[in-house]
């Protein structure tokens, strides 16, 4: 596979964030640009999950969110997804994003908590309406957490 060759963008030395090729833009959602990340265990190069930026400003992303992250269930419970969104702190100052939208589920508790250690603050939450639900996986509720960095 590609990803083999491709250096760590972002390392702590336990996990490598490796840009993807991936579009991150998506003209339905009002995301002009963005970076997606694949996390790995550094030097095995084990898939952990990923973690996106995603830039722009639009009603979609008022309810999906600046930051999306997924860690894979083997994985959960070591905090990847916080280490990761502080690995791309520097190039979101590169950028002159000095805050961020991070959207949860109600119910995922373990997302509101990487949300907490980060020291996002909850400024609301939101009803989703219907026609932005396929672009939560459902969602009809999100939380809306705001990380300055």
């Amino acid at each position: 596979m590609r990803w083999f060759s491709k250096k760590a963008m972002f390392t702590d030395g336990e996990v490598d964030l490796v840009l993807s090729n991936e579009d991150v833009s998506d003209a339905v959602c009002g995301i002009v640009d963005g970076f997606t990340f694949y996390m790995y265990k550094a030097r095995t190069r084990h898939y952990m999950g990923y973690v996106s930026l995603r830039l722009g400003e639009s009603p979609g992303l008022y309810y999906l969110g600046h930051i999306g992250y997924r860690v894979e269930p083997e994985y959960r419970g070591q905090h990847l997804a916080e280490r990761s969104c502080r690995m791309i702190v520097p190039l979101m100052k590169r950028l002159g994003i000095h805050s961020a939208v991070i959207t949860t589920n109600v119910d995922n508790m373990p997302s509101r908590k990487t949300a907490e250690r980060l020291g996002c603050i909850l400024e609301s939450i939101v009803p989703v309406p219907e026609r932005f639900r396929g672009i939560c996986a459902g969602a009809a509720w999100k939380c809306r957490y705001i990380w300055r960095v």
